[in-house]
């Protein structure tokens, strides 16, 4: 891009406004702009029509920048009105608008089980009523409480299902995993919790035949996988790298890959096809030769990608690859020289008009960056340094790919994840050779299995994939546990996420032109997001937090000050409501020394003091009030600023008030309904101020 014309890479500049069109209605759709934009749209289009019609006429030559304004309105506005169409939430047959007994749904993805429970994405075709079947519209998350006994839920089937459903829940917590917001993006606003029995099983195979027969072939391959690989942890990481069946992956080995910078190994995407279409091009290289070959040559690459797609259960990663590699090879083909970051621009443009809300995942998200990154950066940093040697050549260009991939993901990975690998650059290149290895060996072995004939083939090659799984894992977890592997708790906001990547691009740019200018410019911004990140430590230094955690069946109570905080809850660090829950605010707090306190221990420190159920943390005081506490008279009045109604004891608030002189009341989420009411109720005759969190946000003091 940065040395490419304007003219080459005409998509990639349509792109952007389009996009810029989506992101705008994402976080400004319930202003009620989209009858504005409607107009503007509408307005911009007959201008932009007109004005070609009238070309000579008008002298529009003169005024040339008009056509490209008004071409990046039309854009701007086709990218909010696409998202605004693409969401059903407001149609009016949605289900969620419907008053029903029963919906008809169809599963429309492959349902994932996790011990007991089933879960899987339904698309609402029916509302029952009496008498009466209404079409419907809407996606609908279900989860299935199963037992051995119950039949198995499969794609496409057609199930009468009760409408008991609820909205999905806000984060409740500070920092917690906006996951109401992400099934949003998936059109998914609500979920339903049934038992097996509720569920009436109408018709099968009522899916897309070819999603159905590539999930059948899939599971086929995963059971030929674990027929043939002993080491279970081996064919889990196989089933996972080539054919994207994560279901068997233990949470040790995704921190080790991710930790060490390579978790895009663990995810079939760009990387695998890519190796896939490297193989293809030597192996069918002598079709190149003249017109026709190259055109048999297209149509095979072509067949055999899509073919890699449909055995890997055409996840949406795979795809995004095989589009993107499929306009590759109908561009080559064709003879014409064709710059790749417009075949990248014209393969995301189609995907968005396809789902604009695509844009919203992190996988599009980084797979897009990375091929930019590969295309754009890599070629500039290649050229910062000369080695005549030619393996120290061939090394540094493998370096610059996974630094220019790196650099350009960074900002993104750090906004979302949290954590940075600072060995990425060993890692990636220590597991690049073996990564393409097993790709190969593992797509020869699961071809093998098709052929029974061929079992001791299957066999061999089973050996082989096996030991180089087990030889990478060994690789990957001594870096992981080399000394400073990741830089975690990295909590960046929105402005530093951009800034940094104004950084990088302010950075690439004087790599490129060696302008003084841009040095300056690069160095302005890395100025101001230091002082930003000066500014938010400072802050977290002199701020003390209490907040009163809602983790529903647990209790969770954290006393934060500088970088360092207790928590006291009945939870421990593995459990999984913790690390979901609690562990995100501590990081995002950049609490550093944390002490897990169970509400039965006692515990002093220089700014915490736990005496039972009695705490003081700095200046404030909180009662624990729990079961053991419902019938104990004090012989005098305790004064406390908070009273912290936990796991739904059997006390009157009159009863509580006469040993307590509390200044405010929090109820946990964990006490019952009825509990809830009766002390709602209570507080609100006594004028004593109230926070109730079930089905609220946590309750959180922040003091100097």
């Amino acid at each position: 891009m940065l040395r490419a014309h304007k003219g080459e890479i005409p998509f990639l500049f349509w792109l952007m406004p389009f996009i810029a069109g989506v992101v705008l209605n994402l976080h400004l759709a319930e202003a009620g702009l989209s009858t504005y934009i409607s107009f503007l749209f509408l307005i911009a289009g007959v201008s932009f029509i007109v004005l070609n019609i009238c070309y000579n006429k008008f002298n529009v030559q003169r005024y040339s920048w008009l056509g490209g304004a008004l071409m990046h309105i039309i854009l701007l506005c086709s990218g909010w009105l696409c998202a605004q169409l693409n969401n059903e939430l407001p149609n009016a047959d949605h289900f969620s608008k419907l008053k029903a007994d029963y919906l008809i749904v169809k599963v429309i993805t492959e349902p994932t089980q996790k011990g007991i429970y089933t879960r899987f994405t339904a698309q609402v075709n029916y509302a029952v009523k009496p008498k009466l079947n209404e079409g419907a519209s809407g996606k609908l998350l279900i989860t299935l409480v199963t037992d051995s006994n119950s039949h198995a839920v499969s794609y496409g089937d057609l199930l009468l299902v009760p409408a008991t459903y609820k909205p999905v829940d806000i984060p409740f917590n500070p920092a917690e995993f906006n996951y109401k917001k992400y099934l949003a993006h998936q059109n998914i606003y609500h979920q339903s919790f049934l038992n097996r029995q509720e569920v009436r099983l109408m018709r099968s195979n009522e899916g897309n035949p070819i999603i159905a027969w590539s999930l059948t072939l899939r599971q086929r391959m995963v059971d030929a996988i674990k027929l043939y690989i002993t080491n279970t942890e081996a064919a889990a990481i196989a089933s996972t790298l080539l054919l994207g069946y994560k279901a068997d992956l233990s949470s040790d080995i995704l921190q080790a890959y991710s930790k060490t910078g390579t978790i895009h190994v663990l995810s079939v995407s760009g990387a695998h096809v890519a190796i896939l279409f490297v193989v293809m091009a030597w192996m069918l290289k002598p079709l190149r030769r003249n017109r026709n070959g190259r055109i048999l040559n297209a149509v095979l690459s072509l067949l055999l990608i899509w073919a890699y797609a449909i055995l890997t259960g055409l996840s949406p990663a795979v795809c995004r690859a095989a589009v993107m590699l499929s306009m590759v090879i109908i561009s080559k083909a064709s003879g014409r020289p064709v710059h790749y970051l417009n075949v990248l621009a014209v393969s995301a443009f189609a995907l968005l008009l396809y789902n604009p809300l695509l844009i919203t995942d992190v996988g599009f998200q980084l797979s897009y960056l990375a091929v930019f990154g590969l295309i754009a950066l890599q070629p500039i940093l290649y050229e910062q340094f000369e080695f005549k040697n030619k393996w120290a050549d061939k090394l540094w260009k493998l370096c610059s790919l996974s630094i220019a991939a790196q650099l350009i993901t960074f900002p993104l990975s750090a906004y979302y994840f949290h954590q940075f690998p600072v060995y990425f650059l060993v890692s990636n290149l220590l597991i690049i050779v073996p990564a393409e290895v097993i790709v190969i060996v593992g797509m020869t072995f699961l071809l093998s299995t098709l052929v029974t004939t061929l079992a001791p083939l299957s066999k061999l090659l089973a050996y082989v994939l096996e030991h180089l799984i087990l030889l990478m894992n060994k690789a990957l977890v001594f870096i992981e546990h080399l000394p400073y592997a990741s830089i975690s708790k990295i909590w960046i906001s929105t402005t530093e996420h951009l800034l940094l990547y104004l950084i990088i691009i302010a950075a690439v740019y004087f790599l490129a032109y060696k302008k003084a200018w841009q040095l300056h410019l690069t160095l302005a911004f890395v100025l101001v997001l230091c002082c930003s990140l000066s500014w938010k430590a400072i802050g977290q230094q002199s701020t003390n937090h209490t907040v009163f955690f809602n983790v529903r069946k647990n209790s969770a109570v954290l006393f934060q000050t500088g970088h360092r905080a207790v928590v006291v809850t009945d939870l421990l660090p593995a459990d999984k409501n913790y690390k979901y829950s609690i562990q995100p605010c501590l990081d995002s707090l950049s609490a550093d020394s944390v002490i897990i306190c169970n509400p039965q221990q006692n515990l002093q420190t220089s700014y915490f003091k736990k005496q039972l159920n009695l705490i003081r943390f700095l200046d404030k005081s909180v009662v624990l009030f729990n079961p053991s506490l419902q019938n104990i008279v004090l012989p005098q009045k305790i004064q406390v600023d908070y009273l912290f109604f936990t796991h739904n004891p059997h006390s009157k608030l009159a009863f509580i008030l006469k040993n307590y002189a509390v200044k405010h009341l929090v109820v946990d989420a964990n006490n019952s309904n009825q509990r809830i009411n009766n002390i709602d109720y209570e507080a609100d005759s006594l004028h004593l101020k109230i926070n109730i969190l079930k089905r609220n946000k946590s309750f959180i003091l922040v003091s100097k």
